[in-house]
Parts: structure tokens; sequence; C-alpha cells
């Protein structure tokens, strides 16, 4: 077995995606693996892009835009969801800062040389309006953390704002909690918050010898919404992406290789 640190077998993945019906132009590892803070009986998400024939595309019978397959290996939930090309790259130009972090995940299970020319598109996909669905990802995160209490959705909130905030000012996509402890906004006690996560995937904050009071919490949710809304507006990024023609480029070549 191939494992890095964070305990993920490559070598198992790779066989399960060589079993998929169609050629994957890449997948890679997301969720709590690519965020930073995976248990031991974490979900393995792997995302990634298929590429449909050409007979399932121009004809009547087309083939399918979304695979998604959730199956459970070695004790572990595996869930595997791949976009076709073309709606993957129409994603990629809509804001959605969630497949830019599938295409640019350090965890690479498979690649093709056609993924390493979409990495070097992805900075062309980026602007100012990424804000939006950080936003609103952080909001949903931080409503569910409000229902069930547990540390999983409270750290998506903050990092899923982090990885905002930080974007906007850099221009960089950083999806591990990890590395973006390191901006003057995060809360000091991401860290300890991460620590008990790693030991049980449900785990609340009850778990914590000393945990951040609820008014702590709600103060710094509100204070990171308030540098991402500082961010939009000062970002230098651009209003519209600008790989639209080099997406649609690859799409052909990709679609008639």
């Amino acid at each position: 077995m191939t494992r890095d640190m964070t305990g993920l077998d490559f070598d198992e993945l790779r066989g399960i995606i060589d079993d998929q019906p169609y050629r994957l132009m890449f997948a890679t590892v997301s969720g709590a693996h690519l965020y930073g803070f995976p248990s031991r009986d974490s979900d393995v998400d792997l995302r990634g892009v298929h590429v449909l024939p050409v007979e399932e595309v121009v004809g009547l019978r087309t083939g399918p835009e979304t695979l998604d397959r959730t199956w459970f290996q070695n004790e572990a939930e595996v869930d595997l969801v791949s976009h076709d090309f073309a709606k993957f790259a129409r994603l990629m130009l809509r804001r959605n800062g969630y497949v830019l972090e599938q295409v640019l995940s350090p965890l690479v299970v498979a690649s093709s040389p056609h993924h390493e020319e979409l990495v070097a598109l992805s900075p062309g996909c980026l602007t100012k309006w990424h804000s939006h669905h950080y936003r609103g990802f952080g909001k949903n995160q931080w409503d569910l953390f409000g229902k069930s209490g547990e540390l999983k959705p409270l750290l998506y909130t903050f990092r899923v704002l982090l990885t905002g905030i930080h974007l906007l000012r850099s221009g960089e996509v950083q999806a591990d909690l990890r590395e973006l402890t390191s901006l003057p906004e995060a809360p000091d006690y991401l860290s300890e918050l991460m620590a008990v996560k790693t030991e049980a995937e449900h785990g609340s904050l009850n778990d914590l010898p000393t945990p951040p009071a609820a008014e702590s919490l709600e103060r710094d949710y509100e204070r990171l919404q308030r540098a991402l809304d500082d961010g939009e507006a000062a970002s230098i990024l651009p209003d519209q992406p600008s790989a639209a023609e080099g997406l649609h480029d690859l799409l052909i070549r990709v679609r008639l290789q």
C-alpha cells in the first residue's frame, strides 16, 4: 500500500478509477482530506471529469453528464462524482470555487496532459464574484452547525470563508485549512478544533476540554463574512473569466481525440 499523510491508499484509489465506464481526464480527492482535517472514519470524496465519446454527444442517445457512485471499501464510504468535461467547463466559468478546488487539488489520483492544461487555464476562471460562492457555502455550513452542533460543519464554515478571503486577496485557490490558519483573520482555536475532529468524524464542541463560547464563534463567523465582503470590494480580480476560449478549444480537442 502507498499511503500519504492523509492516510489514503492511492494505489487502491487508482484501481477504482481504472474501473470507470468512461475515460477520465482527472480524478482528485476533495472533502475533509483536502481541507486538512480528515478523521479515521472520514468518507473518501473522489471528484473528477469524464469524457463522453462523440457518438454519445451528437446522437439522439446521449451519455450521462454526471456520474455518481457510492460504496463501502475497507469500512470507509467512497463517493465518486464525475462530470462530463462540457458540463465541468461550464461550471468553471460560473464562479464555482468548488470545481476549481477539485482541478487544483494536490491529492491527485489520476491525471493526464489535458488535466495539466486545465490546471493552466484555471487562473483565467477566477473573478471577484467567487465571493458569492464562498459566502453562500459558508452560511449553509453555519446553519448546519447551528442544527447539529458538530465540529465538521463548523470547520467547513471557517474553511470556506478563509479560502474565499485568501482567493480574493491573492488569486490563489487554497483549500487546506492548516495553511489558512496563518491568515490574520483565522480564529486561534482552529488547530484545536481540527485535532478533535480528526479523532471523530461526528465530534462536537463538547469534546473539547475548553470549547470556545457560542458568542465567540458567532462573532468570528460574522467577522469573517465582513472580511469576505471587504475582500470582494478591494479585489483586483476581474469581473469576468478570460478562459472561455481556451476551455472551448480544449473541449473540442478532448472530444475528438
